[in-house]
């Protein structure tokens, strides 16, 4: 028991997603992302990119802007009207490097530009930089929330709960699959946990907490850990009953 407990606390490795219609500039990206202890799942185009999107949501996003069809301004733009994908970290890669562009790219909702050809340091850097201070932007946002906010959390989401006989059930409109980790998190979250007590439950880190419940308001699009909670019932989502 204690063993299958040490393993369910195992952090789960970072999750990028690489779109560029170069196959050689593609492979040697994601070779060098990957030895750099990234899984990294890569798309041709933007199509493609958006698929992979709608089966699991990474952690990141790199994309080229200079693809077929559907270059990677529209991506992008497709990606920030989507609520689930609104604070996904997306790299802009392309070979343009005038000032307009670059405008362009940060005016579409892109947090980091980079013109080939690049240095890979360079970039594993940029991508280190943009999940770190992702993590810090959420660990500061709960530190700086006041002990009476935090009760009114809480006390909206036993509130919930306590109404779930009012909650009718619906398929939820978006497939949703959540791994294991992220259903027991949200099993939690729904129970009223903060992330301190969570990752006391799991024993595991307040930062890997963060880090799950980040992507459940990414794939469930909400913002708030009431709205969270709320999503779930209505959909069906959390075991609590």
């Amino acid at each position: 028991m204690q063993e299958e407990t040490k393993n369910m606390s195992d952090t789960e490795p970072t999750k990028l997603l690489l779109v560029d219609d170069e196959p050689s500039l593609r492979e040697a990206v994601e070779a060098y992302l990957e030895d750099e202890g990234f899984i990294v799942k890569v798309a041709s185009n933007a199509d493609e990119g958006w698929e992979f999107m709608e089966q699991e949501t990474p952690d990141l996003v790199i994309t080229d802007i200079m693809m077929p069809r559907v270059d990677g301004y529209q991506f992008l733009e497709k990606l920030r009207d989507d609520p689930r994908y609104k604070g996904l970290p997306v790299i802009l890669l392309t070979a343009k490097g005038m000032t307009s562009d670059r405008i362009k790219g940060h005016n579409a909702g892109c947090d980091a530009y980079l013109s080939k050809p690049f240095d890979p340091d360079e970039l594993v850097a940029i991508v280190k930089n943009l999940l770190s201070r992702r993590e810090t932007v959420n660990n500061t946002s709960e530190n700086n929330t006041d002990l009476g906010a935090i009760a009114q959390q809480i006390a909206e989401i036993k509130t919930l709960l306590g109404q779930q006989g009012n909650f009718k059930t619906t398929p939820s409109p978006i497939k949703i699959d959540l791994t294991p980790r992220e259903q027991s998190i949200l099993n939690l979250v729904a129970e009223g946990l903060m992330n301190k007590e969570i990752a006391r439950r799991l024993e595991t880190s307040v930062r890997n907490v963060e880090k799950y419940v980040s992507r459940l308001f990414s794939k469930t699009g909400t913002n708030s850990r009431t709205e969270l909670v709320r999503f779930a019932l209505k959909h069906g989502l959390t075991d609590i009953g």
